[in-house]
């Protein structure tokens, strides 16, 4: 397996993608500081899983995606791709069947991390598993950065057997025994659980059986009292059943009985019609007769108008022959008047003359003013035409109007008639018994509320029930998980003061302590409070202080110089209290996160603590140093130290480590654990109130039950008989009603007639105002018709006297002339005329002999004749008519009667319906009854027969068990359920707490197992890696020793300690050696491990830094010699280490801040070398 290319996009200082190819086994990266060289070994251990940021040089992972320079914008992600030849299958689990594995990880701005292997996504682990045993990882030996060779032969013995495990390939031996502890411990957790849950079930199983066996009896009891009541019901339906036939067979004969009274009423109703037609046909004839009476009178008045046209036609000719006489005279005067004229004529002439001009003038402004006056001419013929239609209008209106009167009057009659008939109606309905009735549906009101209520409290008590059943199992279950919980951190608290207790009471201290008697004391770690998170700080400041024993005299410890303690150990006197002095730096002091309250203890460890400070960070420690005064160390929480020139890390290296932590913890376990049992005791109170509760609403259902039943039925014999009286009074109510509402319709009906006739009166008198005004005002108009022709003839008149006096007066002399003429012609006309008058005035005076009224006088007189007749034949048919009428009123009266004999038994036949609808309404009942209590009809019906029950006793033996399910007092009916479900669940948990011990055992040799062959593995590597190392180190250092030495017994938890001599050196420690001699050991050590299991590939980051020419060719060698098996990739500035490489890869960055790389294969350079 080797890496043939390694691919970035994105990922520091490498923003464009960037293609590294590695054919060659060694390889070479070279440039100057700072153009990216390290970036490529960055990438290859983030791509291969590395979390922490500080490990790739950076503050976030945010760091490795190129953040742009001046030139360039940020990138938006980083992506870095190995690409593996395994066409030797080294690689392990699902893609070792792959003969090429390309691994990629992407990370973008928002902070979304992906690995992918062969494009698939996939988990971080599953990258790490690819590669374990293989030496490969983001912290592995097969990665050598800067710096890291002294960390690796500095490193504390832990540590560096963490290198020794990697080799050894035991890294998925570690991942499969912790794997193994953790189920191990949760199936501890869980077998401590079920243990906890069985004795609590053992002790629930005692109770549960004596209340199953109460539970048993009340099921008993509860099944009889059911049988027995639904036996009641059963029975109680089949009397009601009965009943009702019963009532069924006296309704129907009821229902005969008023069938044929009704058939005689119909028979009545008949005759009753016929008489009313022939009433009806009566009032016809009565109304043609009036009719014929009023056609006779209406020929009268002709008649009469006959004569008075004669009389008024004698009246006009007598006056046209008065104005014929007139017109005679008045031609006689004209003919006089043209005589008069003709002698005017020659005066005429001369004014003719000298008007000409003027009359011209006057013309021309009469044309001007006529078209005015033909306007106001039209207007008023419009005005008087429109006036026209309106008195046209208002005559049709009088005539509609009249009409309309007479069919009011005739309305009124029959409404008038109808409303007698109803009043008589009305006056014959019996009254309700109201009283009774509101006594009926009070005691109803009260029965169903009582009844309500019942089924009210019923209902919620099964709903209440159920959920109190629930709220009993919940609080069941909770006091379970609050007794799990307060085991938890009991079994915690045990565990934690063990541990606390083995640390104290170990160690070599324990018997010098007891010799001298000072067993007793607690150590100062036990009088210590401080704030959460600094414990470590505190352990590394104090150290082996923690854990001093206070004296009451330090002269006392004078004596222990001859015998002094086999390990570490302090005494104190607390000093008098004192004030802390501050730092001039500003930093918190350690001594200030404690809380004590002896002063003499707050002295004592600001002393000690005097110059200890604080800081949140290592890094703001770091930045901080350069403040501090001589004496002066800051600590961070996790316990590391920092001075103005060192730094250290702290680490648990005693048995003391984690006293104080463990102390404060099993204080806040303290704490927790007294609060959870106020919690689990409130859980336990709890579950016996929900207990109290579900077993009173259970009794108390069976009361609700009973109750509601027995108010059902009372509240449905108090609904029958209100039913009853119900319906006796709403159907008199309703036949007062109807009767109530016609006699309504009728008086409104009639008001609304006289209210139409007043307003027809007052219709008549406005219109006849109105006609009148409105002929008023035709006239008026019509004179101003008259007047606005007038006014336009005079003004044509004018008009054309003017143009005819104009024209004549340039003709005056040949006008004069004509007009003499016309004079002629006019005497002759008159002449004419009054003989023409003559004539026509002897024409009138024939007219007047011939107007004569005789006739019409003679006519008259027969019509009042016909009159006299037919107002006589109109009484006779009044008599009959009003014969009609009182036989109209006595059939109608007999029908009133008949009506009246049916009522009594209309109420008979609602009694028996009332009586049937009650039986229907019981078996109803009784049947809802048997249904919701889901019984069995059959079986019922059955155990009546067969046990011979009656109804009578039958409720007094429920009453009975009823009682003895009371005597039994709170029961909790699910106690066999209960009892069934926690023996199952005890049947469960045997089993399960078997699985689990089964599983311990199991888990717990699987661990034995692997650590067995974990130390197997480790202790051959061991050997081997430590023959390795001694040979590799003679070769590189030219002689001396070296070896690996475990530092304890128990290999699984020993460190490894590198013990390493150069040649001519004694040291007995490896920080004797120089820095080079140090790097030499290390690049010995992984060289080492190297040959036991070979990583696919190796990264060298300017290991050779600190190496001399010649140790450098030394270790140029022996990569070379290694290479035939791993394929290296280094970096370097040394020109030794170059000439070994097979290519060089160069990285320059000609833009600032962007990394480029140049290749160059040695072989080909060399050729290309060879012919200078």
């Amino acid at each position: 397996m080797r890496l043939n290319s390694i691919k970035l996009s994105g990922f520091k200082s490498f923003a464009e993608p960037t293609n590294f190819m590695l054919p060659g086994q060694l390889v070479g990266v070279v440039g100057p500081n700072g153009c990216g060289k390290s970036n490529i070994m960055d990438a290859v251990r983030w791509v291969l899983g590395e979390s922490k940021a500080s490990e790739l040089r950076g503050e976030s992972m945010q760091d490795v995606i190129f953040n742009g320079t001046n030139t360039r914008k940020p990138a938006s992600r980083s992506s870095v791709e190995l690409v593996f030849d395994n066409s030797d299958h080294r690689a392990g689990g699902q893609w070792g069947q792959f003969g090429e594995i390309a691994v990629k990880r992407v990370l973008t701005r928002d902070g979304t991390s992906s690995y992918y292997i062969n494009n698939q996504p996939v988990r971080r682990r599953d990258v790490q598993d690819v590669f374990l045993g293989t030496g490969l990882g983001p912290r592995a030996y097969a990665i050598i950065g800067q710096g890291t060779i002294s960390r690796i032969i500095e490193s504390k013995p832990e540590e560096l057997r963490l290198f020794l495990e990697e080799a050894a390939g035991v890294s998925k031996y570690k991942e499969r025994r912790r794997e193994t502890a953790h189920r191990l411990a949760d199936t501890r957790e869980n077998l401590t659980r079920v243990e906890d849950i069985l004795r609590e079930l053992n002790a629930n199983l005692d109770k549960l059986e004596k209340q199953a066996e109460v539970a048993a009896r009340y099921n008993t009891l509860q099944a009889g009292a059911t049988l027995k009541q639904q036996q009641l019901w059963y029975l109680k339906r089949s009397e009601a059943e009965a009943d009702q036939v019963k009532v069924k067979t006296d309704a129907a004969q009821a229902v005969n009985d008023l069938e044929s009274r009704t058939a005689d009423l119909r028979r009545i109703e008949s005759e009753l019609e016929t008489i009313r037609q022939a009433h009806y046909a009566a009032g016809d004839q009565v109304n043609q007769a009036q009719g014929k009476l009023y056609e006779a009178s209406a020929e009268v008045g002709k008649l009469e108008a006959e004569i008075r046209f004669v009389v008024e036609g004698r009246q006009r000719v007598e006056q046209r022959l008065v104005q014929l006489k007139e017109q005679l005279a008045s031609w006689g005067t004209r003919s006089q008047d043209a005589a008069v004229e003709l002698e005017q004529l020659a005066e005429s002439m001369v004014q003719a003359e000298d008007q000409s001009v003027v009359l011209a003038a006057q013309g021309e402004e009469q044309s001007v003013a006529l078209p005015a006056l033909e306007d106001s001419l039209r207007q008023a013929q419009a005005r008087a035409n429109e006036q026209r239609t309106s008195v046209t209008q208002v005559q049709q209106q009088i005539q509609v109007l009249a009409a309309e009167q007479r069919n009011v009057e005739e309305q009124s009659r029959a409404l008038n008639q109808r409303r007698e008939r109803l009043a008589a109606d009305r006056n014959a309905l019996a009254a309700p018994d109201e009283a009774r009735l509101l006594n009926a549906q009070t005691q109803l009101a009260s029965a169903q509320e009582t009844a309500e209520l019942n089924d009210a409290v019923l209902h919620e008590l099964q709903d209440s029930v159920p959920q109190l059943d629930e709220a009993r199992r919940a609080a069941q279950q909770a006091v379970n998980q609050e007794s799990a919980r307060q085991a938890d951190l009991s079994a915690r608290m045990e565990a934690l003061k063990a541990l606390q207790d083995k640390v104290k009471t170990d160690g070599k201290l324990k018997p010098w302590l007891a010799k001298h008697g000072l067993d007793g004391l607690q150590g100062l770690w036990s009088r210590i409070h401080i704030e959460t998170g600094w414990e470590n700080a505190l352990e590394a400041a104090l150290r082996e202080r923690l854990g001093a024993l206070e004296v009451s005299r330090l002269d006392m410890v004078r004596a222990f110089g001859n015998d002094a303690p086999p390990a570490k150990l302090a005494f104190y006197n607390p000093p008098p209290a004192g004030a802390s002095a501050a730092s001039a730096s500003g930093l918190k002091p350690l001594a200030a996160w404690l809380r004590l309250n002896d002063a003499g203890q707050q002295a004592l460890l600001s002393e000690w603590l005097h110059g200890c400070l604080t800081a949140p960070s290592l890094e703001d420690a770091l930045a901080q140093r350069a403040q501090l005064q001589p004496g002066e160390v800051i600590f961070v929480a996790s316990g590391h130290a920092v001075t103005a020139h060192s730094v250290s890390f702290y680490a648990p290296d005693s048995e003391q480590a984690g006293l104080l932590a463990r102390a404060q913890e099993i204080e806040n376990i303290d704490k927790q654990l007294k609060a959870q049992v106020l919690i689990a005791e409130q859980a336990r109170s709890s579950l016996i109130r929900a207990e109290a509760a579900y077993t009173d609403a259970s009794q108390r259902l069976v009361s609700a039950r009973r109750e509601a039943a027995e108010s059902r039925g009372r509240a449905h014999e108090l609904q029958v008989e209100a039913l009853r009286l119900t319906q006796l009074a709403e159907q008199t109510r309703a036949r007062s009603e109807q009767i109530g509402a016609d006699l309504a319709e009728v008086d409104a009906q009639l008001e609304d007639l006289q209210e139409r006739r007043v307003t027809a009166e007052a219709r008549f008198e406005e219109l006849d105002m109105q006609l009148a005004d409105s002929q008023e005002r035709h006239a008026q108009l019509d004179d101003k018709v008259i007047e606005a022709e007038r006014a336009l003839n005079q003004a044509r008149e004018q008009q054309r006297s003017l143009e005819r006096t104009a024209q004549e007066a340039v003709f005056a002399l040949r006008s004069l002339q004509a007009r003499q003429s016309e004079l002629q012609r006019a005497m002759e006309t008159a002449a004419t005329q009054e003989k023409s008058l003559a004539e026509e005035q002897q024409r009138a005076a024939d007219e007047l002999g011939r107007l004569n009224d005789a006739a019409a006088q003679a006519g008259l007189q027969n019509a009042l004749a016909m009159k006299l007749e037919r107002e006589q034949a109109l009484g006779a048919l009044r008599s009959q008519y009003d014969e009609l009428t009182a036989k109209l009123r006595a059939s109608d009266e007999r029908r009133l009667q008949l009506e009246r004999e049916l009522e009594p038994l209309r109420n008979r036949i609602t009694d028996f319906q009332l009586k049937e609808q009650a039986a229907r309404l019981g078996v109803e009942q009784y049947s809802q009854l048997l249904d919701e209590a889901q019984a069995d009809l059959a079986a019922v019906a059955q155990s009546i027969t067969e046990g011979n029950v009656r109804l009578a006793g039958l409720q007094g033996e429920i009453d009975r068990l009823h009682r003895e399910i009371q005597a039994l007092g709170a029961v909790n009916l699910a106690a066999l359920d209960e009892l069934t479900a926690a023996s199952e669940r005890k049947t469960f948990l045997d089993a399960q707490s078997a699985d689990l011990v089964e599983a311990m055992n199991t888990l717990e040799d699987a661990i034995k197992k692997i650590d067995n062959e974990t130390r197997d593995l480790l202790g051959s590597t061991f050997e081997t890696v430590n023959t390795h190392f001694g040979k590799m180190f003679p070769e590189l250092f030219g002689g001396g020793n070296a070896r690996l030495v475990m530092t304890g017994e128990e290999i699984l938890d020993a460190g490894v300690q590198v013990m390493a001599q150069p040649p001519g050196k004694k040291n007995q420690t490896i920080h004797l050696l120089s820095g080079g001699e140090k790097a030499l050991t290390a690049i010995a050590l992984v060289f080492a491990i190297f040959q036991l299991n070979p990583a696919p590939f190796c990264l060298l980051d300017e290991v050779d830094a600190p190496l001399d020419d010649a140790n450098t060719e030394r270790y140029a060698k022996l990569v070379t010699a290694m290479a035939k098996e791993t394929q290296f990739l280094f970096i370097s500035h040394n020109k030794i280490a170059m000439e070994m490489a097979e290519q060089l890869i160069g990285v320059t960055m000609q833009e600032q801040g962007v990394s480029r790389i140049v290749a160059v294969d040695m072989e080909s350079a060399a050729g290309m070398l060879e012919p200078t």
